[in-house]
């Protein structure tokens, strides 16, 4: 018997260990999730979304003096080399979807990349900059492409803004008020990171090969835009609204579509059985736009339906569900949902890689043969 037939079969890798980790755990009974130790609440509370970054590349959370020279850092990276923007402008007119946008410039970013032609792909520091110059130009590209789709001049970036805060700038063409800007980082930091979910898997798998960063990267963005992956928000999204134009009364819709057999959006996750952590941080955020814009519809609307769901089918939201009023209210299109998805977890993917390569061994799983056997080969003449 070949080690195939006798090894148990694990659809999905479900429940497989392929690696150790030190950059996030996750515990689903319990609800909890920690970045380097750190519990999610702690740092989403309390830390900007830049020192998650420094925390998650390089092992502790950085000084007062490290944290500004980041920062710096960071923001001096932002502007877009002008071809790439030219390229985002024929992906706009040619209608390009924000996720095949965000994996194609991803991907182009590596040409103009002064460390692209390092030898050494395992090369810590190189990384270091080459992942600071991309998850500082996605965000750029993301608001300029929304921006030119609509006919509007792209935004440059504002240095003297913190990274949350940039990206909604150049995206609205405003600066935001401290309760969008606070939202938004939080929201960033909550995403930064979550185990070997499958785009980070997707990301390992391509560095484990030895391929550069950029081709890591992107294999990730490509696995995310995949349904069953990102963008879980957007159905959330249009679920409320469908829920606002039609009966206002979500209790209503919601036992409607669970009697047509639809599926309510944002609840139930692969690891989570109990309320996602991220989830309890993110109502209270959607709570206080709705608060500072006096309308609090989409947080009531989405209240309701988790006190439904919770009470007659035991099922809790995960961290899409309240995610999705928190940015319609602060004026982000739907369909740019998954790639801002992008533009948080890029820090986890590429601190991921930078793991899998202090130990590299290629991920090479196998599969158990169900084909037919002893089949005789018959010449083309014969068939």
């Amino acid at each position: 018997m070949s080690e195939e037939t006798s090894a148990e079969l694990k659809r999905g890798l479900e429940g497989v260990l392929v690696a150790e980790s030190s950059l996030s755990e996750i515990d689903g009974d319990e609800g909890r999730l920690v970045y380097r130790g750190y519990n999610i609440d702690d740092l989403a509370r309390n830390a900007s979304y830049e020192e998650v970054l420094y925390l998650l590349w390089h092992g502790e959370l950085p000084t007062r003096a490290l944290l500004d020279a980041f920062r710096g850092g960071m923001a001096a990276e932002r502007e877009l080399d002008p071809e790439v923007l030219n390229a985002i402008e024929c992906l706009a007119r040619a209608d390009e979807s924000p996720m095949a946008m965000i994996r194609t410039v991803t991907s182009m970013l590596s040409a103009y990349d002064p460390d692209a032609g390092d030898g050494d792909v395992q090369s810590i520091p190189a990384n270091v900059r080459k992942g600071r110059r991309i998850t500082a130009k996605l965000p750029t590209a993301l608001a300029a492409f929304d921006r030119l789709r609509r006919g509007e001049e792209p935004v440059a970036p504002n240095p003297d803004l913190a990274h949350a805060a940039n990206f909604l700038y150049m995206l609205n063409g405003e600066e935001p008020d401290d309760v969008a800007a606070k939202t938004f980082d939080m929201a960033l930091v909550l995403h930064a990171d979550h185990g070997l979910n499958a785009s980070t898997f997707a990301a390992m798998v391509t560095a484990s090969t030895l391929a550069d960063l950029h081709s890591a990267v992107t294999s990730a963005v490509g696995t995310l835009s995949g349904a069953l992956h990102g963008g879980a928000n957007q159905n959330v999204m249009r679920m409320l609204l469908e829920v606002d134009e039609s009966t206002k009364d979500p209790l209503r819709w919601v036992q409607d579509a669970l009697a047509e057999g639809r599926r309510v959006a944002g609840f139930g996750h692969r690891v989570y059985n109990v309320k996602d952590p991220r989830a309890r941080i993110l109502s209270e955020r959607s709570q206080a736009l709705g608060e500072a814009s006096g309308d609090e519809k989409w947080f009531r609307y989405s209240e309701a339906v988790e006190e439904f769901m919770l009470e007659e089918k035991r099922i809790a939201p995960n961290v899409d569900f309240y995610s999705a009023s928190m940015y319609y209210q602060m004026g982000i299109p739907i369909d740019i949902y998954t790639p801002i998805f992008v533009i948080s977890r890029v820090g986890g993917w590429i601190a991921h890689v930078m793991e899998q390569w202090k130990d590299n061994r290629l991920i090479r799983p196998r599969a158990r043969y169900v084909g037919p056997e002893h089949r005789e080969f018959v010449p083309v003449g014969e068939r």
